[in-house]
């Protein structure tokens, strides 16, 4: 009997499990990681980015987000959109071609792949290079490699190959003075007539562009453009083509229907004739003033031009331009094409913010912030934000029908130039809210990048506003925050960890200067102290108790305790071993050294590669030992995480006074009837250290200094580094934050019953190491009034683990991160509500949750545009406009045929008036006769 009863309690605990837990990646905030090539569709409002990495994104409206991936890890180099469908078409760079639909399931739609295609034949004959989807929406073209053009029937991927063009027919059409001096290479553009869908005009690399009828299969026109081409674009009202050209000039023809022998209308180098680059893409769109805009990426660096009449504005870019395409205003003819902003500024987006102006080095989340503490952020960064264009985010397809978010959320990431960054992390949309930068306290050049610059641990107090941020050179600021710029000095208090000891000399970087003068701070947060550690090593561990005023801080030498009110040192206690002289390096000089490392081996590799040309070697030996000679070398320096066995480490192990945590409490530290304030700290080494704090009373706290007396030290047999210290009250649940209680947001703790002190080293079950540690509340998904807390782990292999407090029961675990992704598993952090974040890239977070209840993911709808059902699509099948519009009548009189039978228990007359609304003109008719007859 008692096994059974048991079983049924097991049970009850497994359904129990399930309204908890459940692990979702739900979406990936930031730009993405090498993307290579960009779509986008007027009808739909959608935005696609393709990368290297095979990913395929839509962006809408703020909150309206797809994400699809190739099974093919290759490149994606073209994005086209099928005109007015919900439909994608998207060209890898090994030459496959896949088909995308956004898929309405259950009220919102999906990205899913439902084709694949690749053209059959010698590679240089069909490696695709041009892709256009035709306004018919049922066919692309592909140009080649090899000069010929394939016409391919949408979305089945049927290639129909009495249509396609070959090169030997349009060869055999051209004047032949112009095939007598060079033959034609690849198919470099393609583009429709706007005006008339049976035109299109076939650019090729060597400058022909041909004008082919697709229902006459013949050529209309021949331009016999000299120049290699770039790209090609039909005017809209279809009169005028454009060519630009790899010598940085444009041209513009007259598209006429006869051949033009003469040179070209207009031609023009906006830059004079100097060497210029190539012109990658041009576009011209219609301006009220009946003129041309022509827009051309174009520059000794990285631009795009804007040429209106004799206005030219250059836009410099930092990085090379993919792509680039202009959004309309209005209806197709009749809005301003033209920016009406002087200075041309940017419009702020709501998505695609790159994470990695300079880059990350740490991260910070803080739940369901107070709406004054948000609003004032807000409000600073508003200040910030004054050179945004006022115009709304342009691209809105598609529907947003995510709920509102329950709470605020902040994600605070540190970076490597002494930057702070605010985002609104509360939805699918990570959006920028404030910078802070720190390198204002410091004497020197503020656009350098010194290293030591870089922000290691943050800690915000939600509730009071105060900030603290450490950095890499051993200095730690306290901020607050204020509405009103400030000019003020800020002392630095220096703290020796090392307390006088003999032997020890710092062999690293310096600390960084501090300025003596007063500095005007901007709103916002605003330093008023600074504690500088000796030797100026990394931060390592950080924590700030606002009620009690305090902040605790640790290094790779000791730990300290400073009281931010008095601005007094409250505790420094050194934890370095003596045999270790690793820790007084610095990890600057190391970092340099496997840099230099790298430098010189690829320098070997380049001199190998370099001789072997030289002398004309064709044996690949010599450049696979070279090649083998650099992945020992890398092998050497290898950062991935490595299982080990669980077993006691040597106290003359390297690090071991390492400070990884630090942690306060109010419990009972002396005694079972007492509690008092605390400190606890945990090392490299396996130690933790407890102090008592004697806090003054608040009227006296400007007269008698906080004091710190030792505890407890506690060794941990195996000596594994502590990475979490937490203190569960009487009724098993994790402490309040500082001043939760004050502000009526958490119950007080039960200190009746006896607290337990949960130490969470390194070592965990079997040989996986702990890499990073959270508490978390999990609601569950079926009783509003039901939740536990848990003790949240993520593991050296990539793995979230969900273990119950206070009894410390492993619940459930789930794969996260991939186990070689060492900077993914470094950079995580933990929400207080099951969620989490981790870098996917060095631009972009990866957002997933263990909860059931906190989930926070798209949820869009993107709809079939209304043009493809109210309007007549041109079809250059060849078949006569009756045949079209009859075969056409036929298909809507099936689809509705099907309606009536699927309705089949509604009152036939209903159905038919709700089929009449749907539909304009003539086929109502049409459609009443044949749907009457199919009920019949």
């Amino acid at each position: 009997m008692k096994r059974f009863r048991r079983h049924g309690q097991e049970s009850q605990r497994d359904r129990l499990k399930q309204e908890l837990f459940q692990f979702n990646k739900t979406v990936e905030h930031g730009f993405p990681h090498q993307p290579s090539a960009l779509g986008y569709s007027p009808s739909l409002q959608l935005l696609a980015i393709g990368t290297r990495s095979g990913a395929i994104k839509l962006y809408g409206a703020p909150g309206v987000e797809f994400m699809g991936l190739h099974d093919e890890n290759a490149a994606v180099t073209q994005v086209h959109f099928l005109p007015h469908q919900v439909e994608l078409v998207t060209l890898l760079d090994d030459n496959s071609l896949h088909m995308w639909t956004l898929k309405a399931q259950t009220g919102l739609s999906e990205l899913l792949e439902i084709g694949r295609f690749t053209l059959t034949g010698p590679p240089g004959v069909t490696r695709v290079t041009a892709v256009l989807a035709h306004s018919s929406g049922e066919l692309l073209l592909l140009g080649t490699e090899g000069g010929h053009v394939f016409i391919v029937e949408v979305p089945g991927f049927r290639e129909l190959e009495e249509r396609n063009i070959s090169l030997d027919q349009v060869a055999s059409s051209v004047p032949d003075d112009y095939i007598g001096r060079r033959n034609l290479e690849h198919v470099e553009a393609l583009q429709e007539n706007p005006v008339n869908p049976n035109q299109v005009v076939i650019g090729y690399g060597r400058g022909l562009m041909v004008i082919w009828d697709l229902e006459k299969q013949s050529a209309v026109q021949h331009i016999p453009a000299t120049q290699q081409l770039e790209s090609v674009w039909w005017t809209e009202d279809g009169d005028y083509l454009l060519s630009s050209h790899s010598d940085g000039s444009y041209c513009r023809w007259m598209v006429s229907g006869v051949d033009v022998n003469e040179e070209e209308e207009k031609s023009d180098i906006p830059y004079g004739h100097f060497p210029c680059k190539a012109i990658s893409k041009i576009i011209q769109l219609p301006t009220e003033e009946g003129g041309g805009m022509p827009r051309a990426s174009y520059g000794d660096r990285h631009c795009i031009t804007v040429i209106h009449g004799k206005t030219h504005v250059a836009l410099d870019f930092t990085s090379r331009i993919i792509d680039f395409f202009a959004i309309r205003d209005g209806p197709q003819h009749t809005g301003r094409q033209h920016t009406t902003t002087p200075g041309w500024p940017v419009i702020q987006t709501p998505y695609l913010v790159p994470l990695h102006s300079s880059a990350i080095t740490c991260s910070h989340h803080v739940s369901a912030i107070p709406l004054k503490l948000w609003e004032r952020v807000l409000a600073a960064g508003d200040l910030q934000s004054t050179h945004y264009s006022k115009k709304p985010w342009p691209i809105t397809g598609g529907q947003n029908l995510a709920p509102d978010p329950p709470q605020r959320d902040l994600l605070l990431t540190g970076h490597e130039d002494g930057t702070v960054r605010f985002w609104d992390a509360s939805g699918v949309c990570l959006y920028p809210m404030y910078k802070l930068s720190t390198a204002g306290v410091g004497c020197f050049d503020p656009y350098s990048d010194d290293p030591r610059l870089g922000v290691q641990k943050i800690h915000l107090c939600k509730y009071s506003g105060y900030l603290t941020v450490a950095g890499t050179a051993g200095q730690i600021l306290m901020l607050e925050l204020n509405d009103e710029a400030a000019e003020q000095t800020v002392e630095a208090k220096v703290v020796d960890l090392l307390q006088g000891q003999e032997g020890f000399r710092w062999k690293g970087h310096t600390q960084l200067d501090v300025r003596e003068e007063p500095v005007l701070f901007p709103p916002g947060f605003q330093p008023f102290a600074l504690v500088q550690c000796q030797p100026p090593a990394v931060v390592t561990a950080l924590t700030l108790h606002s009620e009690w005023k305090l902040v605790a801080f640790g290094t790779s030498h000791g730990f300290g305790l400073y009281d931010y009110q008095q601005k007094n040192n409250v505790l420094i206690k050194c934890t370095l071993n003596p045999s270790d002289q690793l820790a007084m390096e610095g990890p600057l000089s190391r970092v340099k050294s496997i840099k230099k490392s790298l430098r010189q081996s690829f320098r070997r590799i380049r001199r190998s590669r370099v001789s072997l040309r030289k002398h004309h070697v064709t044996n690949s030996n010599k450049l696979q030992e070279a090649n083998a000679r650099l992945e020992a070398e890398l092998a050497e320096m290898e950062l991935a995480p490595v299982q080990r066995k669980i077993e006691a480490r040597s106290s003359d192990d390297s690090f071991t006074g390492l400070v990884r945590t630090i942690y306060f409490a109010d419990t009972f530290l002396s005694d079972s009837s007492h509690n008092t304030p605390s400190l606890w700290a945990g090392t490299n080494g396996g130690c933790v250290f407890a102090y008592m704090l004697r806090l003054p009373p608040v009227e006296h706290r400007a007269e008698e200094p906080v004091t710190a007396q030792p505890a407890k030290e506690i060794q941990l047999m195996h000596r594994a580094p502590v990475v979490g210290i937490v203190v569960l009250d009487g009724h098993g649940a994790p402490l309040p934050e500082p001043l939760e209680v004050a502000h009526d947001l958490a119950r007080s703790p039960d200190m009746q019953g006896s607290h337990h002190l949960l130490v969470i080293s390194e070592e965990q079950f079997k040989v996986f190491t702990v890499r990073r540690v959270g508490v978390s509340w999990f609601g569950s998904s079926r009783s509003e009034d039901y939740g536990e807390s848990g003790l949240v782990v993520l593991t050296n292999q990539g793995d979230v683990h969900v273990v119950s407090l206070p009894n410390v029961k492993m619940q459930v675990h789930y794969p996260c991160v991939r186990r070689e992704d060492v900077s993914g598993i470094a950079s995580c952090v933990f929400t207080k509500h099951g969620q989490g974040f981790y870098l996917i890239s060095p631009s972009e977070f990866e957002r997933f949750s263990v909860s059931t209840r906190c989930v926070v993911e798209p949820r869009c709808l993107v709809e079939v545009p209304l043009h493809s059902s109210t309007q007549r699509r041109p079809q250059p099948d060849g078949a006569s406009s009756a045949h079209r519009n009859a075969r056409q009548d036929s298909e809507d009189a099936e689809s509705a045929a099907r309606r009536v039978m699927e309705h089949a228990l509604l009152n036939d007359e209903k159905v038919l008036e709700e089929i009449q609304k749907s539909l304009e003109g003539d086929q109502t008719s049409i459609l009443e006769n044949n749907v009457k007859s199919a009920v019949a």
